[in-house]
């Protein structure tokens, strides 16, 4: 199990304090979701639902990029 799991409200990063999903999140989640990006994607859109009510100060393109800009 990872440690690099999200803190609400602030959605940071458990493991290392950065924006969740981290940098290393990020390869954790490309290596867990390899062979389905869909089931990525759609994990991500509901991540990103759910920060847009916190984060309600965040441009949402910036909250589109960090959560699922990176996917591509």
């Amino acid at each position: 199990m990872t440690a690099h799991l999200p803190i609400r409200p602030a959605w940071t990063c458990g493991g290392c304090g950065w924006e969740w999903p981290c940098q290393t999140r990020r390869r954790e989640l490309r290596a867990e979701y390899d062979q389905a990006p869909v089931s990525l994607a759609l994990y991500l859109a509901a991540q990103l639902v759910d920060a847009a009510q916190d984060l309600t100060h965040v441009p949402a393109g910036h909250l589109h990029y960090r959560f699922l800009g990176w996917t591509r």
